[in-house]
């Protein structure tokens, strides 16, 4: 294959038009010649340098088809939430099912599994797996360090995961929301060289003094671009792109491609940008990734102008991926993999049983992950406690997926519901189900729509019922990419049609139970503080 265009070439920092020969998935011959008029640019295909390819709700190979039509032609992938729910089973199916199609996957060790020990999760990744897993050539990395308490104080396990990781001579990604300080000190020290959590400028920079790449996340939920990216200006070779957690109706629109058009339209300087979104994790994490230079894998992209970034075709070892904004990669039949055990429940297993009237309650806030803790008065009816749709305060509950256990129960502010609930089986990072509602009898009603699917999301608003079935892992669809999107988005409008303002409402639902992100959050044993790392009472 020979094809002409105005290439980008990072590594000389210039644009000339060149004619390049592909021979047996590799670029073979890059040949300067003397007019591009009227050429597309060629030039690297972009990374998503950390992201869960499970939150596409998607599996590996459905994400693929999706994301290569935005240019993207590889992913760092930590396969967490599939292992806080089937272990190491769940992490060769993510890597087998990407394997089917052309994209290149680069997956890493899961390194808290389960995330904490206050919530129920599914399986548990040990030591001794971590040590196995990175001796294998499949696996790049060992996955975001959340246990960030662990490692400022040198856990033996903590520790033993990371050294394992290192004296393979394999990076460890950093998950430190908010450290600062002494505390972000020991933790960079400790070996985690990326965070992808930074929502600060001054956060950030300091952890890039400390050595630390900065992944500028850009997702469906957490989205912290406007804040990071001046960052680039300094310090172009520490910085990445990531969407960390993608839902189909976002991935269906738009991807790496986006943050790389915003960049350049804030007047960020071209090689810079595309430094971050094609070559620097390529450099980081040793990737085999072709960087559009005779030899490599022939991995690129057409786009067709500097401003907008349209991709044009999509290149992955030679073969046309995708084309004109439509992915050439077919669909395959996929397996399905699950570990789901838990009954129809009924109204009044989400009765809470008033102990006062002032409870604590949190607050979700559109676009964070953080969720600071309120206190606030609620309505009290024959001992019950009941949610306030006045003060948008609502009632979010938490069920445990994997057995037989009473129903966590507390209050969420900023979900704006007026009717009905929404519950979902997506809730990081033990994936058990969540639900936030106006009364109990909604809650059950959508909750039990997910149990029913052995996974999912749902929505319930009077008489009306949907459910997106999410049957690999409850957390993924065996379907259509592009289908799954759809229903994503009925679902979606439903619930905004309910009463929410939230950019993305399941997304920052999934997130009610990450107990590693302060303050305040629900597991399935109960509230939590985020802060002091320990379970608080609901009532105050």
């Amino acid at each position: 294959m020979n094809l002409q265009a105005n290439f980008i070439d990072l590594q000389q920092r210039r644009i000339y038009p060149i004619e390049l020969e592909v021979s047996q998935q590799k670029i073979v011959r890059i040949r300067e010649i003397v007019s591009g008029e009227d050429l597309p640019f060629l030039l690297p295909g972009f990374i998503d340098a950390h992201v869960h390819v499970e939150s596409s709700m998607l599996v590996p190979s459905e994400f693929a088809r999706l994301a290569v039509v935005h240019g993207t032609v590889a992913s760092v992938s930590d396969p967490h939430e599939i292992a806080n729910v089937c272990g190491m089973d769940g992490i060769d199916y993510m890597i087998a099912n990407g394997k089917q199609v052309p994209f290149h996957f680069y997956f890493g060790a899961p390194s808290c599994v389960p995330a904490t020990s206050f919530e129920t999760a599914g399986a548990e990744i040990s030591t001794a797996e971590i040590e196995e897993l990175m001796a294998r050539p499949d696996i790049w990395y060992l996955a975001e360090m959340m246990n960030w308490p662990g490692t400022v104080q040198r856990d033996p396990v903590v520790m033993a995961k990371i050294q394992a990781s290192l004296r393979h001579g394999k990076p460890v990604d950093g998950h430190a929301p908010g450290l600062r300080g002494e505390l972000a000190e020991k933790y960079a020290i400790a070996g985690p060289s990326t965070d992808h959590e930074c929502f600060t400028y001054e956060e950030a920079l300091e952890k890039i003094k400390l050595g630390m790449k900065i992944a500028i996340r850009e997702g469906s939920a957490a989205k912290n671009f406007d804040a990071l990216i001046d960052l680039i200006d300094s310090y172009p070779e520490m910085i990445f792109f990531c969407s960390d957690d993608k839902h189909p109706d976002s991935l269906a629109l738009g991807h790496i491609n986006e943050l790389v058009a915003r960049a350049i339209a804030l007047g960020k300087n071209l090689y810079d940008v595309l430094r971050a979104a094609c070559i620097n994790p390529i450099l980081h994490y040793s990737l085999p990734l072709g960087q559009v230079r005779e030899g490599d894998s022939a991995d690129f992209i057409l786009i067709k102008d500097l401003e907008n970034f349209e991709v044009l075709a999509t290149y992955i070892q030679g073969q046309k991926v995708a084309e004109n904004r439509k992915s050439l990669i077919p669909s395959i039949k996929n397996e399905v993999i699950n570990c789901f055990s838990t009954t129809l429940k009924k109204p009044t297993d989400f009765q809470l049983p008033a102990k006062g009237t002032k409870v604590r309650v949190i607050e979700a806030i559109d676009g964070q992950l953080i969720t600071p803790a309120l206190s606030a008065k609620i309505l009290v009816e024959q001992g019950i406690a009941l949610p306030d749709i006045e003060q948008d305060i609502l009632k979010i509950t938490v069920v445990n997926r994997y057995q037989e256990a009473p129903a966590a129960v507390a209050f969420v502010k900023n979900f704006g519901l007026k009717r009905g609930a929404i519950a979902s089986s997506v809730g990081h990072d033990s994936h058990n189900i969540l639900a936030v509602g106006v009364d109990d009898e909604s809650l059950c009603t959508a909750i039990n729509l997910v149990i029913q699917a052995k996974g999912g999301i749902a929505a319930v608003c009077g008489t009306q019922k949907e459910v997106l079935p999410l049957p690999v892992g409850g957390i993924m669809s065996v379907e259509d990419g592009y289908q799954v999107a759809e229903a994503y988005t009925r679902l979606d409008q439903l619930a905004k049609s309910m009463g929410s303002q939230l950019q993305s409402p399941y997304m920052t639902l999934s997130f009610m139970a990450l107990l590693v992100i302060p303050n305040l959050k629900l597991s399935d044993k109960g509230l939590f503080d985020g802060e002091k790392f320990t379970f608080t009472e609901v009532f105050i």
